[in-house]
């Protein structure tokens, strides 16, 4: 356990290391109105996540890689702020999610495409793959998790909307949770396992998959 008061307000860049040590960049004092930083001094005093235990270090030394780490997006747990804002904990929750999601519900049905829609029961994709929408709903997957946090973070980051961390939490899960399908899908999806070929692959609706001559995989 993090001892409490353990991790000040912070305030750094995403993509940068900024909290190294006590002189790393997130530890100067710059102006309260900095697009990126504060005022360290103001916000608890320096950090540095080199001095933590392995563990603790290693966690925040890749929130400290990855994320912005601003404190007003981000949960004070114990008087220690999180390694990652907001955002990237419903990112990553969801990726786990999504994951965990096929784990139970996906199967092998040999494209990436086709072994995420395995997600869904056969019986609601039975119109789809009868009318070879099959892209058209592996597509609208990806929109559905992927547009609700474009227009939260993009509408933040371009006019002077500020979001709430509930919405960050709710747009980065479901991002997340396609992150997490995605991945596990193209780990999952491998042809050669049907040892007879394509026409092995059972498909919702009785549907069957034609000759590479004439389906576009």
């Amino acid at each position: 356990m993090l001892p409490t008061g353990s991790v000040p307000e912070l305030s750094g860049r995403a993509n940068s290391i900024d909290y190294f040590s006590h002189d790393s960049w997130g530890n100067h004092n710059w102006s309260e109105d900095s697009e990126l930083g504060h005022n360290q001094s103001a916000h608890g005093g320096t950090f540095a996540w080199s001095e933590l235990n392995p563990i603790w270090a290693f966690t925040y030394g890749f929130g400290d890689i990855n994320c912005h780490q601003k404190h007003s997006r981000s949960w004070i747990i114990n008087e220690n702020q999180m390694p990652v804002c907001v955002r990237d904990i419903g990112i990553f929750a969801g990726a786990a999610l999504g994951a965990a999601l096929f784990g139970r519900f996906g199967v092998n049905r040999w494209t990436i495409r086709d072994t995420l829609l395995s997600i869904l029961p056969d019986n609601a994709l039975t119109g789809i793959y009868q009318n070879n929408r099959r892209m058209h709903a592996f597509l609208g997957i990806g929109i559905l998790c992927a547009v609700p946090m474009g227009i939260d973070g993009f509408t933040q980051l371009l006019t002077n909307y500020e979001s709430t961390n509930p919405i960050r939490l709710i747009t980065g899960l479901g991002f997340g949770i396609g992150l997490g399908l995605f991945f596990a899908s193209s780990l999952s999806a491998r042809p050669q396992d049907f040892e007879n070929g394509a026409g092995q692959v059972m498909l919702p609706g009785g549907a069957r998959f034609l000759p590479p001559t004439t389906e576009e995989e």
